[in-house]
């Protein structure tokens, strides 16, 4: 396995912009560092581009017909490398040097099932998926138990106006012209890998801790009224410092606050600070003055823990900084740190000396990118410093999927290696 090709560019018209793309990726494939051949290409586009996704997909594909399996989907901002772009008509384009037995495409046209079926084995898959699908936390859960790690990961097309999704090679009977098909809008699609593929995933979640982890004692539905048997909206007031017998003057400074969620049994808070890889950022939605319970944007239950949190910038560039970094040291072992060493890994590959990085996918939330890391693009500037000048894409997500679950205000860095 090779470096993988990748390029990326802005135009206000799609055919320049697809035309850069496919330049940067033919003097890749030029280069002998870069794979020459090929086979799945990963397509990202901004909504500004979302109504020419066929057109796009069709155009790429025909100009490289030895890559017959896309993936990829629409965000309201997308990167590459160093660069983001939000706001303007923009593609990114990475070509994966996978052999074609250790992958499979999926969609709503072509199950994973149908794979599995057939003998492929999932170790975890990227997954693309609608905010707007029935039942998606259910069917994200029910995808990653269909693979060997229990472990998927990806996000949630965000988009101003169609969210579209690029899904093309997984079909049993595709259409002998090879164009006209291959976006759909809807349920979930993205690749699924087998246990040969090498690759490390790390969550960043980017919120500052503001006080202790508290178990939840009594609840419904989304509603937490007991935390550690006492009233919920009485610890909330206590780490925001507001007077009990004023909740309202709390307003400005709730709306603010976010919870960090975790499953019973599981860790909240890492050794060093900072919530878990595990955790669930989730909106306040409510306060019950009457019954002192604060509702979250999540169904909740007893035995479940919290921590009470806000976005923080400069909690956010360390966090990401963290995740690259241990990335980077895992695949050097002679250099890893004792901390470094104690940080598990999402997807349990043992990485060995002399590893490299082939290429990244880097899911991040619509509410982070550059602006809320000081600079245009600062936050993949701060990936690249880490990681050095390896072939990236991504999107900025509606929601990151990483493990399980759907999170928020996260990013989900993860990266291919070879030996």
């Amino acid at each position: 396995m090779k470096l993988f090709p990748y390029g990326h560019a802005t135009h206000p018209h799609w055919e320049m912009a697809a035309d850069m793309v496919l330049a940067q990726l033919r003097a890749h494939m030029h280069n002998p560092a870069y794979a020459h051949a090929p086979s799945l290409g990963l397509i990202y586009i901004t909504d500004h581009l979302a109504r020419h996704a066929q057109d796009i997909l069709d155009h790429v594909a025909q100009a490289l017909p030895q890559v017959q399996h896309w993936s990829g989907t629409v965000g309201v901002g997308i990167s590459s490398n160093n660069v983001e772009y939000f706001d303007e008509p923009a593609l990114a384009v990475m070509l994966c040097d996978i052999p074609t037995s250790q992958f499979r495409v999926f969609s709503g046209q072509a199950p994973l099932g149908q794979a599995l079926a057939s003998g492929f084995v999932a170790q975890t898959a990227l997954v693309h998926a609608d905010a707007h699908t029935p039942e998606l936390s259910e069917l994200i859960e029910d995808l990653a138990h269909n693979t060997q790690s229990g472990f998927v990961f990806g996000g949630l097309a965000s988009s101003r106006t169609e969210a579209v999704q690029f899904a093309r090679g997984g079909e049993r009977t595709p259409p002998a012209s090879g164009q006209g098909h291959g976006v759909y809008s809807g349920g979930l699609s993205g690749v699924a890998f087998a246990p040969e593929v090498q690759m490390l995933t790390r969550v960043t979640q980017g919120c500052k801790p503001l006080g202790e982890v508290r178990e939840i004692t009594e609840a419904d539905d989304h509603v937490i009224y007991k935390l550690d048997g006492a009233p919920a909206l009485y610890a909330l007031m206590h780490d925001l410092n507001v007077p009990i017998d004023d909740p309202r003057s709390a307003v400005d400074k709730v709306r603010q606050t976010l919870v960090g969620l975790s499953l019973p049994n599981t860790p909240t808070l890492r050794p060093t600070g900072g919530l878990d890889d595990a955790v669930m950022v989730r909106h306040i939605i409510g306060l019950d003055p009457v019954r002192h319970g604060v509702a979250i944007a999540h169904l909740v239950e007893p035995g479940m823990h919290l921590a009470f949190c806000q976005r923080d910038a400069k909690a956010a560039k360390a966090d990401l900084l963290r995740i690259a970094t241990e990335i980077r040291e895992s695949l050097e072992p002679e250099e890893v740190s004792l901390e470094a060493m104690g940080a598990p890994d999402l997807l349990n590959h043992v990485s060995h000396a002399g590893q490299r990085i082939a290429g990244a996918i880097y899911v991040s939330c619509t509410g982070r990118g550059g602006p809320h890391f000081g600079a245009p693009s600062a936050e993949l500037q701060i990936i690249q410093r880490a990681l050095g000048d390896v072939p990236l894409v991504g999107f900025f997500a509606a929601g990151e999927i990483a493990n399980q679950q759907v999170y928020g205000y996260t990013g989900v860095l993860t990266v291919f290696t070879v030996d």
